[in-house]
């Protein structure tokens, strides 16, 4: 436990009832920060409060409202007054539904990112780390990529609005006083050792794991594998899958590093994978290895935003933050389906 944290600093954690910011959560709590969500449960459920609360021993203050309400957020910083730092994971997220819809990516994402950034102006905050993705760098000319590789054309309305995203901050700090670190994540996958907390899409998941496991359990007759004539290896696309608790772990080091006065620069960017790539059958390959279950799968068309592969290269956070991602890709599928056969029990 650092210095820091010993002195119950408060961190508030946007988003924190959902899937990364869960477990973002138990892990800040776990290293003796005192942690406030906001959440407006509109892709997660207000019982992740109870569950980080079984893992811990503590439940994380919480109030539930929409950041992109001005005067709702304006109102809690007035009321909490003394944060050390800001964790901001809360957004939309889902490639697809923003080539639906892009409208509504671009205006929840990006005002409720402006509506923080003027509360931490005018409260005095100084400290942000954002959710980023490794959607930014779009298709890279060069893998792995590193965080000096130019921004390309986004390939989705959600990656246009981390690039946007990452350009407000960017200025924010110049004009205000402001640090901030950008973590772009590449493809999180897997859940808490305890089975508490998990990944728990509403509807039918975006992401692969979640339904791999949904299929496994019955909740769906098959897994759609979109695309199959991408220019790899076997046809499928390529992602740097990262286990949650790896990520979680992660955002630790970045506050650590803010807080205690340790950036090199008032705004900084790492990637936070593996430094590995595996397709989308090897990740299914994975999940069957470890569960003893094979999974019927279907190829159907690639779908509009997605791109073809994508791995990070880690040098740089490795060694900035002294993080390292440790889980494989076979912790990360056996603990998603330890998840969800979790959930299939407590519905029994």
């Amino acid at each position: 436990m650092t210095q820091e944290s010993e002195r119950r600093l408060k961190v508030l954690v946007t988003g924190g009832t959902g899937y990364i910011g869960s477990h973002t959560v138990v892990a800040l709590q776990q290293q003796g920060f005192e942690v406030v969500v906001i959440d407006n449960l509109s892709n997660s459920h207000s019982d992740v409060i109870n569950r980080i609360g079984k893992i811990t021993g503590t439940k994380p203050e919480f109030h539930e409202f929409d950041l992109v309400d001005r005067q709702e957020t304006d109102l809690f910083f007035t009321q909490n007054p003394d944060l050390a730092g800001i964790i901001h994971f809360a957004a939309y997220k889902a490639v697809a539904e923003s080539m639906s819809d892009p409208l509504m990516y671009y205006s929840n994402n990006l005002v409720s990112l402006m509506n923080i950034l003027e509360a931490m102006k005018n409260h005095g905050i100084v400290n942000l780390v954002f959710s980023s993705s490794c959607t930014v760098y779009g298709q890279p000319d060069e893998l792995p990529v590193n965080e000096t590789a130019p921004v390309k054309a986004a390939w989705s309305a959600y990656g246009s609005t981390k690039q946007m995203s990452e350009e407000i901050i960017r200025f924010s700090v110049r004009a205000y006083g402001i640090k901030s670190i950008a973590l772009r994540y590449f493809n999180p996958v897997g859940a808490h050792q305890s089975a508490l907390i998990g990944e728990f899409p509403r509807g039918i998941p975006n992401n692969l794991a979640p339904f791999i496991t949904q299929t496994a359990i019955g909740l769906h007759d098959q897994l759609n594998v979109f695309g199959s004539d991408y220019n790899t290896p076997d046809g499928t696309a390529i992602r740097d899958f990262i286990h949650v608790v790896d990520l979680a772990e992660a955002h630790i080091a970045a506050v650590d590093r803010m807080i205690g006065n340790r950036t090199k620069a008032d705004y900084e960017v790492f990637n936070l994978g593996t430094g590995k790539g595996y397709s989308v059958l090897e990740a299914i390959q994975a999940f069957e290895k470890v569960s003893g279950r094979k999974l019927k799968y279907r190829f159907v068309d690639r779908r509009q935003g997605d791109i073809e592969q994508l791995w990070a290269d880690t040098a740089y956070a490795n060694k900035e933050l002294g993080w390292k991602a440790e889980r494989s890709l076979e912790d990360m599928m056996d603990s998603a389906w330890k998840w969800e056969q979790a959930l299939a029990n407590e519905k029994s």
